[in-house]
């Protein structure tokens, strides 16, 4: 399935500067800042409204809108799920828009997702052979089977229990119980922003003045959210002013 904001951003022609929003970051673009971005993305997740099901989900472009440096943040979110940190997934977006999250939120979550439950034993073999052995976002059924030792039966438990998706015939990617709610209302919210930034005069709007406005009841994810997305994935340019940071939609 194609992610939503590829329409956003052909309907829109949205072009591309970023400029930091959120913590101050300064100068720094290492591990620091970039561990600083995660804390406070994952600070604006709404977790009431999943009722804390959810670990915190961050996309990763929406650390772009924080570190300008792109590649420092690609180097820096790899070394982090290298060292097993930060758990990456593809989550039906296009192949681009990763989400992320902590991994010691994520093994919480997905346990007590399970808890009481009759997969519970297979999730949590899971969880303790191959989420501590390897970072990969996806497992083919050869790798399943033979490396991880996991029969048939017990892949169908774990894709029951929402820890894997079918990604094809013969593999899965790794997945976030319950997350199918946090999707829909994911793809819903960017347009409903872009489209108080499109009613607005010239097409643009202070970050501070749409930050204070009341939201659509589409962006349940919450403003500042959906502001990193749009910034992060290019959706607007950001305009520095002595007002503060313009968000502008690009001409035709």
């Amino acid at each position: 399935m194609k992610r939503k904001h590829q329409l956003i951003s052909d309907a829109f022609k949205a072009k591309k500067q970023r400029l930091a929003v959120g913590p101050e970051t300064g100068e720094k673009e290492g591990p620091e800042a970039i561990e600083s971005a995660l804390q406070y993305l994952a600070s604006l997740f709404p977790r009431k409204l999943f009722e804390d099901a959810l670990p915190p989900l961050i996309l990763k472009h929406q650390v772009y809108s924080l570190v300008k440096d792109r590649t420092t943040v690609d180097r820096c979110l790899n070394q982090l799920k290298e060292e097993g940190r930060i758990r990456m997934f593809q989550h039906g977006f296009d192949a681009d828009s990763l989400v992320l999250t902590f991994t010691d939120s994520y093994q919480s979550k997905v346990l007590e997702f399970v808890s009481g439950k009759e997969f519970a034993r297979t999730v949590r073999k899971f969880l303790d052979s191959v989420l501590a052995s390897c970072t990969d976002i996806s497992f083919n059924k050869k790798r399943m089977l033979r490396e991880f030792g996991f029969s048939d039966a017990e892949i169908t438990q774990l894709v029951n229990a929402g820890v894997l998706t079918v990604r094809d015939a013969g593999s899965w990617w790794l997945a976030v119980p319950g997350a199918g709610r946090f999707v829909k209302y994911f793809i819903k919210g960017p347009k409903a922003v872009l489209g108080m930034i499109q009613k607005a005069k010239y097409k643009e709007v202070l970050l501070s003045d749409l930050q204070n406005r009341r939201a659509p009841s589409s962006v349940k994810l919450g403003l500042p959210y959906h502001v990193h997305d749009i910034i992060g994935a290019q959706l607007v340019d950001c305009v520095p002013t002595s007002s503060g940071t313009l968000l502008r939609l690009a001409d035709d």
